[in-house]
């Protein structure tokens, strides 16, 4: 593709040749101006297309450039030997007259830069809100029968959200304990407190990290799993098909999600307290010479049902964090090919840091209330 000009008699005539692409760069109207060796005034722009021999938009924006031209110097366009198609497209871009723009926000200074993410720190709220709301009023109308889940999905999120969750659960927790009750026991030692190590274990996995070690595990596996079935669904348009059919994708795709996974959060949370405890027991009874009646006497008498109940509260909280943050992420998932995985890891992110904030506005609510 290439452009050619000549001057005849007041007139500029410009000669686009060859088949005009955008794989190739678009040839410059002044430079062919500049070899058109133009002897006196122009008062006409036209075209000669007998060597064209096909285009794309990179003819248009040519002609775009070149009605510019004319309008800046003050010379006539004439767009007669364009093809029909062409003719029209330069004449409307001509009779449109050019919209002014707002002018452009300053984003490189610390106010604009602070300004933007306040903006997108506003817009993901309400983006998050507006879901909940849409994921509650559908939950609701499970219980009004307006809505019909489909319960299949359910029944597939909670057996992966419980059973074939079991082993990480299993070797985290246990670990966890171990941990709490070792570094316990060489604190505690040099205080002569050993007898303590078990209620340190009990208070430590019953109120906080029994829930909050779930919650994580199940953010990076669940949650994060969540988002790409969404998202590869997504991608294969399929939830545009669930609309076309009328069919709502928060009723089918998410409020079972987030259901088995509010269901299924208690239970992994006892079960993990249970091995968290036991791993604790197993660090006492070897390194502090504790019997198990001494531990289970230390675990029993200090701790309270307040403690557990506010763990499994906990957990019913993470659990709707989590099938929230999973399915906004994988109903958010863009077009591209590596949309999907963006989704998960947002989910993961987003899920870990309203966990974490949700444990610090419970634990502040428990200790003003003197739960």
């Amino acid at each position: 593709m290439q452009v050619h000009a000549r001057y005849t008699d007041r007139t500029l005539v410009v000669c686009p040749t060859g088949t005009w692409t955008l794989r190739s760069p678009i040839p410059s109207l002044h430079d062919a101006v500049a070899e058109a060796d133009v002897s006196g005034p122009v008062d006409v722009m036209a075209f000669d297309t007998d060597d064209l021999e096909g285009w794309d938009s990179s003819l248009v924006t040519f002609l775009f450039e070149a009605a510019e031209f004319c309008r800046e110097q003050d010379v006539e366009l004439r767009t007669e030997t364009l093809p029909s198609s062409l003719a029209r497209l330069v004449s409307l871009s001509q009779a449109v007259p050019e919209q002014e723009t707002d002018e452009e926000v300053d984003t490189e200074g610390l106010l604009g830069r602070l300004g933007l993410w306040a903006l997108d720190v506003y817009d993901e709220v309400v983006n998050m809100l507006t879901f909940v709301g849409r994921a509650v009023r559908s939950i609701i109308g499970l219980f009004t029968t307006q809505v019909r889940m489909r319960w299949r999905t359910f029944g597939v999120a909670l057996q992966s959200s419980t059973s074939s969750a079991l082993p990480i659960v299993t070797v985290i927790s246990l670990l966890v304990g171990l941990i709490i009750a070792f570094l316990g026991a060489v604190v505690l030692r040099r205080f002569g407190a050993d007898y303590y190590v078990s209620y340190l274990v009990s208070y430590g996995m019953l109120r906080e990290l029994g829930a909050l070690m779930t919650a994580i595990i199940m953010t990076g596996r669940t949650g994060a799993a969540f988002a790409a079935e969404i998202g590869s669904m997504k991608i294969a348009e399929e939830i545009d098909a669930l609309k076309t059919l009328g069919i709502s994708p928060i009723d089918f795709l998410v409020t079972p999600r987030i259901l088995a996974i509010v269901i299924a959060m208690p239970m992994l949370t006892v079960y993990a307290d249970m091995l968290g405890i036991l791993g604790g027991m197993a660090v006492a009874t070897t390194m502090l010479d504790l019997t198990y009646t001494q531990f289970l006497t230390g675990l029993l008498e200090p701790v309270v049902l307040s403690d557990g109940i506010i763990g499994v509260v906990k957990s019913v909280v993470y659990g709707s964090i989590i099938g929230v943050a999973g399915c906004m992420r994988g109903m958010q998932t863009g077009n591209d090919a590596s949309a999907v995985g963006q989704a998960t890891t947002s989910a993961v992110v987003t899920g870990i840091i309203l966990i974490v904030l949700a444990n610090a506005i419970i634990d502040w609510a428990a200790a003003v209330l003197q739960v």
